[in-house]
């Protein structure tokens, strides 16, 4: 690959040097200003591309946020409606009667109560429904206001809003039946709607009735359903199981078969992270989705944005752009030209000079009018000329030698290779001497050596640190009369993540040396136990000895030293109720690597029992070696 890049690049040069001086000037020329042009007109294209899409995100989130505002208003009147009705005390002991009521108690709720009930739906002509379920079958229903629950009990939100109790449910239809069922086909045309339903319970707990509010979602959200067709935006509501609702004719849906179950699922993911992506493509085309949550509702109301026409006026500054500097180039490569034959044209008849003495024609000389680089050229040349004829006269002939010497400092460094195969020839020896435990102590070795040498970055998988740790524990068995058993809980998916390098086994290395000491005496069943979990997209390391562990008081001092944001000047002294350094500079080297790659609010935590164990937390991020945050 650098021979074949060598090559073109001789041959641009070879082709280069061929061209005249005024074609290279005048494509420096151009290089030049190109360069600078090409920046602006790239900074400015973005600048304007970004203008056109934040203000066509702001003018329809202004939109956005006037039509939830009218939502807003329109739910508190649903709700403020309800609580006139099911609040009257003459409307809740209507609701519970049990037998028939009086003839002149029933004219007189007629002509005061009801007209009362009414009179809300009157008030607020953006009702359209305001009905009373009674359970009992002696209530008289009064249309189109009172009903009997019987005539609704079948339905699907009953049963939830009785669930719900006194709390409000909110839910969207795409049509709204005809409970006296006076029309023939009630579903002929749809007309959806929002209602407001919730149970009347007088006393707390005993069930009397049901309320329900309704109102037309063109009155309910009347940009949503307006009949102003506007090509370039239009809005959604979403109910809380994620049914889009929306006008039906002129819709981006037609075109954009997808942009329902997109949506569907932004709002899924909305739901669970709080997190919403605005831009959306389908087809070639662009679009904006502009998300605002109506909470009191469990609904969501969307703008969808078409960006077609502000692709169309972006094209067109880019086109307007490009042309601009196509024309600029164009001039400028005129104008360079024509300047640059008339300064080189002196430098042309000189040229042409020069070539007749190549021919072997006579030089008779050569006069260049104004002075500069090219007259003084000419004078030069015309000097030269004249030494040149004086020595082919004298016949002098002059040999010119040159010679280079390179001086070259030999480094000796020891190639880590040559150790590698050392190792192995030593390795080899040992299996002929039927030395097994020698061969594999070399194994080990040749191992954390190849690790320790082989430094390509600062992160390695988790695999491939506890083989290094595991090398270190083998190798140190071999010292000890009661080996250290290392214990592993680690799924496999774990192995794949990145941890530092060199991060692991400076802990395990201080539970090997501190842990167990006792004064000379060599402990049994000793064992170190390796943990991973995870939580919350953090990844928790945990290395635990069954060692003497450390008192409260060495533990803290410990800590101190570790978090300290100064190195101390000397090392505490002694050790815990095991071994434990309490200057922990191994551990301290760990943490402060831990923070400056990952950030302060990752590193080591210690815990321990007194005789009993130390435990050393480790929480880093959970990344895939491939540099992704994994979820």
């Amino acid at each position: 690959m650098r021979k074949r890049t060598r090559e073109l690049w001789n041959s641009f040069s070879y082709w280069w040097g061929r061209r005249s001086l005024q074609s290279r000037l005048v494509a420096a020329y151009i290089f030049i200003i190109l360069g600078p042009s090409l920046l602006v007109s790239v900074y400015s294209f973005r600048t304007i591309n970004n203008t056109y899409v934040r203000d066509a995100v702001d003018k329809n989130n202004y939109l956005l946020q006037m039509e939830k505002l009218h939502i807003v208003n329109q739910i508190e009147v649903m709700e403020r409606a309800a609580q006139m009705a099911d609040s009257d005390k003459v409307v809740q002991n209507y609701l519970m009667n049990e037998v028939d009521p009086p003839l002149g108690e029933l004219i007189d709720f007629n002509n005061t109560t009801y007209m009362t009930l009414n009179r809300i739906q009157v008030i607020n002509p953006s009702i359209e429904h305001l009905r009373l379920y009674s359970p009992s079958l002696n209530m008289y229903e009064i249309w189109p206001i009172i009903f009997r629950e019987s005539r609704v009990s079948a339905e699907p939100w009953f049963q939830k809003a009785l669930e719900l109790g006194e709390r409000e449910m909110w839910i969207f239809q795409n049509n709204d039946p005809d409970l006296m069922e006076r029309s023939t086909n009630p579903m002929t045309e749809e007309q959806p709607k929002v209602s407001l339903i919730r149970e009347i319970n007088v006393p707390a707990g005993h069930h009397i009735g049901m309320i329900q509010v309704d109102m037309m979602l063109n009155n309910f959200t009347p940009k949503t359903y307006t009949d102003v067709r506007d090509n370039q935006s239009q809005m959604f509501i979403a109910d809380s199981e994620l049914r889009l609702f929306t006008r039906t004719d002129h819709s981006f849906t037609e075109n954009s078969p997808q942009l329902e179950s997109a949506i569907a699922e932004r709002l899924k993911i909305y739901q669970k992270t709080g997190e919403w992506n605005i831009d959306y493509k389908e087809g070639g085309k662009s679009f904006l989705l502009i998300h605002a949550p109506l909470d009191r509702i469990g609904a969501s109301l969307l703008n969808v944005v078409s960006m077609e026409d502000v692709m169309k006026r972006i094209s067109h500054t880019r086109n307007l752009l490009i042309g601009a500097n196509i024309g600029f180039i164009f001039l400028l490569t005129a104008i360079a030209y024509v300047m640059n034959a008339f300064i080189l044209k002196n430098l042309r008849r000189l040229t042409e000079t020069m070539k007749k003495v190549r021919k072997g024609e006579t030089y008779t000389g050569i006069t260049i009018r104004g002075g500069g680089e090219v007259g003084e050229l000419a004078h030069h040349f015309s000097k030269l000329m004249n030494t040149i004829n004086t020595l082919v006269a004298q016949a002098v002939y002059k040999q010119a030698l040159s010679k280079e010497a390179e001086l070259r400092t030999l480094h000796n460094q020891i190639d880590a290779h040559f150790l590698y195969n050392t190792l192995e020839n030593i390795k080899m020896l040992a299996e002929i001497e039927d030395q097994r435990t020698i061969s594999d102590a070399l194994t080990w070795l040749g191992g954390m050596m190849r690790y320790n040498f082989k430094w390509s970055g600062e992160y390695v998988k988790l695999r491939d640190e506890i083989r290094h740790i595991q090398n270190y524990i083998e190798i140190m068995n071999i010292r000890f009369e009661h080996p250290i058993r290392l214990e592993l809980n680690i799924e496999n998916a774990y192995l794949e993540v990145e941890v530092l390098k060199m991060s692991l086994q400076p802990i395990v290395e201080n539970s090997v040396k501190h842990a167990w000491t006792t004064g000379g005496e060599e402990l049994t069943g000793r064992t170190i136990r390796i943990d991973v979990t995870e939580a919350e997209g953090d990844l928790f390391i945990l290395i635990r000895d069954n060692g003497l562990g450390l008192t409260p008081e060495r533990l803290a001092a410990l800590h101190e030293a570790i978090y300290a944001r100064e190195e101390e000047s000397q090392e505490f002294s002694g050790s815990g109720t095991g071994g434990y350094k309490a200057g922990g500079i191994g551990l301290r080297n760990v943490h402060q690597r831990l923070q400056l790659f990952y950030g302060e609010a990752y590193g080591l935590e210690l815990q321990s029992e007194p005789g009993q164990w130390t435990t050393v937390f480790m929480t880093l991020p959970k990344v895939l070696l491939t540099g992704d945050k994994s979820s």
